[in-house]
């Protein structure tokens, strides 16, 4: 019961049923399809291949777009290997063991590095994550981690399908230090999955065969008016000192963030303006005395 996902009255339901009706209690009108099986077998892969060329809503197309949810290296490499044999898009995520990192991965075979160009390091070593888990220990899990990768992968989507924004490739995010780190990997020509070096090579063709978008440079003309008979012109009324004077210190900030306005230095005994003195006088005599003014 350590997942967002799922409740007490849940008890006995598989992960992907639950799921299901928690999701279809938020939003009854998303159609669903769900499937309880094993990915990583050989029966099962075919099958999940097959929905992804044939489950789209339009019923025989391929879907969009792929999100990896999964918990483990081995499906991953699944969902991996399916993607680059269809050339399929996918969107992978994932929470470290100890709760407090995460990230998102936008993988377009050929063009970005796939799971197998740059795996983890128990992958890459050939080591069995099995053994990195001890016998009846829960990896540790924050709802708070998951909400915030959940969080960006979702706005990934939005910005991937319906084409607004920056789309990132890859995005972490450290909850240990509030940092969101973001980079573009390319796909490594020595890749172990043959399909992920298949798709390279038709990404390469595809580049060699599109025309080059030729820039443009863009002269900016001066704005010249036709009629001046009387010769006005517009200049500001302050000098370059006096805006300098009028602008107060900038603050040391970040890389990207910059004040609207400074607030400019009082001068040294400057006053606010002007003051009335006190006086002892009842508000009767101050008027009497402004009637003789």
């Amino acid at each position: 019961m350590n997942r967002l996902f799922f409740q007490p009255h849940q008890a006995g339901l598989s992960k992907v049923e639950a799921a299901e009706h928690t999701l279809r209690n938020i939003n009854p009108d998303v159609q669903f399809e769900t499937h309880n099986y094993n990915i990583t077998t050989m029966e099962h892969f075919s099958h999940f291949m097959d929905r992804i060329s044939y489950g789209a809503l339009q019923e025989g197309k391929a879907v969009d777009l792929i999100l990896s949810c999964v918990d483990n290296f081995e499906a991953r490499m699944a969902i991996n290997a399916a993607c680059n044999e269809l050339g399929q898009i996918w969107m992978e995520s994932g929470v470290s063991e100890n709760a407090v990192s995460g990230h998102i991965q936008l993988i377009i075979p050929g063009e970005t590095a796939c799971f197998a160009c740059a795996p983890p390091l128990v992958v890459a070593a050939n080591i069995d994550e099995k053994t990195l888990k001890r016998e009846g220990v829960c990896a540790a899990s924050l709802p708070t981690t998951m909400g915030v990768v959940a969080g960006i992968l979702v706005q990934n989507v939005l910005k991937y399908l319906l084409k607004f924004g920056t789309v990132s490739h890859y995005l972490g995010y450290n909850a240990m230090q509030d940092f969101f780190p973001t980079m573009a990997m390319k796909a490594n020509p020595t890749c172990d999955d043959r399909y992920c070096r298949k798709q390279q090579d038709d990404y390469k063709k595809k580049e060699a065969e599109r025309p080059k978008k030729v820039v443009e440079e863009v002269v900016e003309e001066e704005v010249v008016h036709e009629e001046n008979d009387w010769g006005i012109e517009l200049v500001s009324e302050q000098t370059e000192e006096e805006l300098h004077a009028a602008s107060g210190p900038i603050p040391d900030l970040p890389e990207g963030i910059t004040v609207a306005y400074t607030i400019p230095e009082k001068e040294p005994g400057a006053s606010g303006g002007e003051t009335v003195e006190e006086t002892e006088q009842s508000l009767e005599e101050l008027m009497a005395k402004m009637r003789t003014m």
